[in-house]
């Protein structure tokens, strides 16, 4: 069974209160249940969450250590943070790079990703939708 690391970056905690327009009125435990569910004993999810930037690039490398597959909503990181790309390249982490709303229909600062160059794939704008398509890219192969 592959193991699958599902790691969330910054205010993704507040999702469901956030702005529920653009990010949906799913919380990130119902986001997580509803991955679990989809998974269906496909795969060992580790599912996480942190507002720090570290956490994050530790947990990219243990992913990465391992051998599993990353599913990774980096949130406003995804923008900033040559960081997590380091990460993910110096650990070979297969990423496949998720956003609930399409980055590419909001502000211009959006529009710019320094982990899609090293991601497998990028997926966005599919709301809760983005995670399932992302694991199901990663049980692929």
């Amino acid at each position: 069974m592959p193991d699958i690391h599902v790691l969330n970056g910054p205010n993704l905690n507040l999702l469901g209160t956030r702005e529920p327009g653009i990010y949906g009125a799913l919380t990130l435990a119902d986001i997580e249940r509803r991955l679990r569910e989809r998974a269906g004993g496909r795969a060992a999810i580790t599912f996480r969450q942190s507002n720090h930037e570290g956490d994050l690039v530790t947990w990219i490398q243990e992913a990465g250590a391992v051998g599993a597959g990353v599913i990774l909503n980096a949130g406003a990181y995804t923008h900033t943070s040559v960081a997590l790309r380091d990460a993910i390249s110096g650990a070979k982490a297969v990423v496949i790079e998720v956003h609930l709303s399409n980055v590419h229909a909001r502000e211009s600062f959006r529009h710019h990703s320094t982990i899609a160059p090293v991601a497998r794939g990028v997926i966005a704008g599919f709301g809760p939708l983005s995670y399932d398509l992302a694991l199901e890219a990663l049980l692929a192969g």
